[in-house]
């Protein structure tokens, strides 16, 4: 089961969270038939997203990562609910590149590194809050950390990562966070920062030994406890009625025009890939409902 751990300090100087996510991933890869390259830009975007997600406190809040950093594999976009719940996609899901000189997957590469990563917060407020920084590397983590940094001042250390296995199925995906409170000294930097350096390979770690063991690495000689596991799943929240809304936001003249077509039209969940079939008839009452609305409207 893909879960989310929180955990802090016994002195409140340091909180943590880690994500373990691989079934999620699996089903983001399994949706959009994603590359391995493309399905690490996504399974970490994703991973982030939750992890910010899970932490609004607002009831039906929802957190959207969008990253466009100029490279093949086009906008990445990650969406979480309040409770960590997630759905995403990627622009071009069959780019995938040559492996890095580390045997690694050119994640970065494949992102670009010319582009920003927006992050909007929907708390039901009339505006959702935006927020963005120019992106480091591309490679999802550093820019999240750039950004929490930034646009929150939440000194903050992030790790994400995607394992995909030999038959490109995924073996391993998650990540950690590790934020700053106010009064954390030097000292605590420095051992966070040491402890961070030196632990092993994120992927690896979760594969063998799952989340307990990426707390007992990055905090490594703190006091520290857990405050809360959270299950998170991918979970997409499209309906036959969402899309009718959609629908309806289409100019009377474009939807006269489809239905004098008098064809079905196919819309797919870009999240999902699920597909809705529109007759001409279920068009019209589409039409007919925008324009009863547009009368009520102007009533006087």
């Amino acid at each position: 089961m893909d879960r989310i751990i929180r955990a802090t300090t016994a002195d409140g100087s340091v909180k943590m969270a880690v994500i373990t996510a691989r079934d999620t991933v699996e089903r983001a890869r399994q949706i959009h038939d994603l590359s391995p390259t493309a399905c690490a830009a996504l399974g970490r975007t994703l991973c982030g997203a939750s992890l910010l997600g899970q932490a609004m406190k607002e009831e039906k809040a929802s957190l959207t990562i969008r990253i466009s950093g100029g490279g093949p594999i086009g906008s990445v976009v990650a969406v979480s609910d309040h409770d960590g719940n997630v759905r995403g996609y990627v622009e071009n899901p069959h780019v995938d590149l040559p492996l890095r000189s580390d045997g690694k997957l050119n994640v970065g590469g494949a992102v670009g590194r010319d582009g920003m990563l927006t992050v909007s917060r929907d708390i039901g407020l009339r505006e959702p809050y935006i927020g963005s920084v120019e992106l480091v590397s591309g490679e999802i983590a550093e820019d999240l950390s750039s950004y929490l940094l930034e646009s929150e001042q939440v000194p903050s250390a992030c790790a994400l990562g995607v394992l995909v296995d030999t038959d490109r199925t995924i073996r391993a995906a998650g990540g950690f966070l590790v934020q700053l409170m106010p009064g954390a000294d030097e000292t605590c930097i420095e051992k966070l920062e040491e402890n961070i350096l030196l632990m092993d390979q994120l992927t690896t770690v979760l594969d063998e030994d799952g989340a307990d063991a990426v707390f007992a690495q990055v905090l490594k000689g703190f006091d520290w406890h857990s405050v809360g596991e959270y299950p998170v799943e991918y979970r997409c929240y499209c309906s036959r009625g969402r899309v009718e809304s959609a629908l309806s936001v289409i100019d009377e003249s474009e939807l006269a025009e489809m239905i004098a077509e008098g064809k079905d039209i196919s819309v797919s969940c870009q999240f999902c890939d699920r597909v809705y079939a529109f007759s001409p008839d279920a068009l019209r009452s589409v039409l007919e409902a925008k324009k009863k609305k547009q009368n009520s409207e102007n009533a006087p």
